[in-house]
C-alpha cells in the first residue's frame, strides 16, 4: 500500500524534506524510500517544518541499525551510518539528543512500518508456498528480559517463581503469526507479561482465509481456537492433545483417525457467551519411534482432503517457530541478557524495530533462496545476518543505508556460501545441555520503594 500524498500531514513532510538544502544530506534524499520517510512521519504525527539533527526519518534507521548491530553503542550506530545532519560547528551529537529524539518518534512508527511490510511479504511468501491449498502459518509465544528499571517492572512486571516472589529481570510476553515455511513474520503482538492467549487473540484478525495455523497445545482452547475457525472463511488450526483433553467419539474414520466431539467449559461459555456447549474436531492418533504415543486435534476434518500422515508430517513443521524464536534472541540479540531500552515506550520502539530487521534478513533469504532454487529454509540465517552488518559496517561517504538493496542483489549473486545441506530426518528429545549456575540468584526486593 502506498502513501497518498494527498493525506492530511504528507504535504507537510514534504515541506519538511524540501527544506532540507540539497548540499547537506542529498545522499538521503537520494537514497531513502521517501514513502518509507512519508509513512514515518504520518503514523508519528511528527512532521513539522523544525529542523533537527536527528530528524525523525533517521530514527527509524536508527532503531534498525540497533537491531543489526547488538553489540555497538546507539552513538556508535548514529555515526556508523552518519545519520545525524551535519552542523556549523561540527559537534557530535550528545546520548541526550538520541534518547530525545527516539522518544519523540516512539514506537508507532515502527509498528506501522513492520505491519506494513509483514502483510506484503509474509502473506506472500506463504501463498507461495501452500499446503493443499492452504497457507501455512505457526502461531507460539516466547518472553524477553528488558532492563530492571521500575518503570519497566510497573508496566511489563515479572514471572513468579515458587521460591522467590519476583524473577531476576522484568518480562516481555511476545506472540507471533509466522509464515512457517520462509520463518517471515506475518504480525506480533507483544506487551506485560500475562497469558499468552490474550495476544494470540490479537493476530487472528491477520490470519488470512483459506489458511492452516499450527499452535502448541498451550493453546488448546475453545475460547482461542473458535474464534479463528469462525471469524473467518476456511481457516483452520491443528494443534496436539494435552494429557488432560477428554472427548468422546462421534465418527470413526479409519485406523487411529476419529471425529470427536469435546465439552466448552462453563468457565469459556461465561467470557464468550456465544460460545457453543460442545466442540468438534479430528482426531488423530500416532507414535513416533522412541517416543510416547501422541494425538493430534484439529479442525479439519475431511479425512480424503487432508490425509492423517501428511498432517502428522505438517504438525512437525511447528518447530519452525522455535528455530525461529532461536534465530531472534541467540543469533540477533546474541545471548545478552536484556534488550537495551529502560523504558516501556522505548522497549516497544526496539522491539518493531527488531521484528522488523529480522524479516528484512528473512526476506533476502528467501530471494536467495528463488535464485538458488532451494527452500528458504535450506539458507543460512547467520550467514546472511553477517552479510547484511557487514554493509552497514562498510557504510561510508555516499553509501547509506537507503543503498543496502542494490548491495545486497550482490549478495543474492553468492550464493553457494548461504546454502546449507538437506535437513536430516532425525528427532531428539529437548534437554537442558549446560548446568545452571550453583550460585545464589539476584532478586529484586518484593517492596521495590524499599531501595
Amino acid at each position: 500500500m502506498e502513501p497518498n500524498r494527498d493525506t492530511p500531514g504528507i504535504g507537510c513532510a514534504l515541506a519538511l524534506l524540501q527544506s532540507i538544502a540539497p548540499e547537506d544530506v542529498p545522499r538521503f534524499r537520494a537514497h531513502i524510500p521517501e514513502e518509507w520517510i512519508l509513512a514515518a512521519l504520518i503514523a508519528t504525527g511528527t512532521a513539522t517544518l523544525r529542523r533537527r539533527r536527528l530528524p525523525a526519518e533517521q530514527v527509524i534507521w536508527l532503531v534498525l541499525g540497533m537491531a543489526l548491530m547488538r553489540d555497538r553503542p546507539i552513538l556508535d550506530v548514529v555515526d556508523k551510518l552518519d545519520l545525524a545532519l551535519p552542523t556549523a560547528t561540527g559537534r557530535g551529537l550528545a546520548s541526550s539528543a538520541v534518547t530525545q529524539a527516539r522518544l519523540r518518534v516512539g514506537d508507532e512508527p515502527l509498528q506501522w512500518l513492520f505491519m506494513h511490510c509483514a502483510e506484503q511479504w509474509a502473506h506472500h511468501s506463504a501463498d507461495a508456498h501452500r499446503w493443499r491449498g492452504l497457507s501455512l502459518y505457526g502461531v507460539d509465544g516466547t518472553s524477553l528480559r528488558v532492563p530492571d528499571s521500575d518503570e519497566n517492572r510497573n508496566y511489563f512486571g515479572d514471572q513468579s517463581g515458587r521460591k522467590e516472589s519476583v524473577s531476576g529481570y522484568p518480562l516481555v510476553r511476545m506472540v507471533v503469526l509466522m509464515a512457517l515455511r520462509s520463518h517471515l513474520l506475518a504480525a506480533a503482538s507483544f506487551g506485560p507479561y500475562e497469558s499468552e492467549h490474550v495476544y494470540a487473540a490479537q493476530l487472528w484478525s491477520s490470519a488470512p482465509n483459506d489458511s492452516l495455523v499450527v499452535v502448541d497445545r498451550g493453546f488448546l482452547a475453545a475460547t482461542v481456537l473458535l474464534p479463528l475457525s469462525n471469524q473467518g472463511t476456511n481457516r483452520h488450526w491443528l494443534t496436539r492433545a494435552t494429557k488432560r483433553s477428554k472427548w468422546r467419539i462421534v465418527e470413526r474414520l479409519g485406523p487411529g483417525d476419529d471425529i470427536v466431539e469435546m465439552d466448552v467449559s462453563s468457565h469459556a461459555r461465561a467470557k464468550d457467551p456465544s460460545a457453543p456447549k460442545t466442540w468438534r474436531m479430528r482426531a488423530i492418533k500416532y507414535q513416533r519411534r522412541g517416543f510416547q504415543p501422541q494425538t493430534l486435534l484439529t479442525s479439519l476434518v475431511d479425512a480424503e482432503a487432508y490425509p492423517r500422515d501428511e498432517l502428522i508430517a505438517l504438525y512437525h513443521e511447528r518447530w519452525e517457530l522455535e528455530l525461529g524464536y532461536d534465530e531472534l534472541k541467540t543469533d540477533m540479540l546474541a545471548r545478552h541478557e536484556t534488550i537495551r531500552s529502560k523504558s516501556p515506550k522505548t522497549v516497544a520502539q526496539e522491539l518493531w524495530g527488531l521484528l522488523l530487521a529480522y524479516n528484512l534478513v528473512r526476506l533476502e533469504m528467501e530471494r536467495i533462496a528463488d535464485d538458488a532454487g532451494v527452500a528458504p529454509t535450506r539458507i543460512s540465517f547467520i550467514t546472511a545476518l553477517r552479510y547484511m552488518r557487514d554493509e552497514w559496517f562498510w557504510l561510508e561517504g555516499t553509501r547509506t543505508p537507503g543503498a543496502i538493496p542494490r548491495h545486497l542483489a550482490d549478495m543474492r549473486e553468492n550464493i553457494a556460501r548461504f546454502i546449507l545441506p538437506p535437513r536430516r530426518a532425525r528427532s531428539c528429545p529437548r534437554a537442558v545441555k549446560l548446568k545452571m549456575s550453583n550460585y545464589n540468584r539476584k532478586r529484586p526486593p518484593t517492596d521495590r520503594s524499599a531501595k
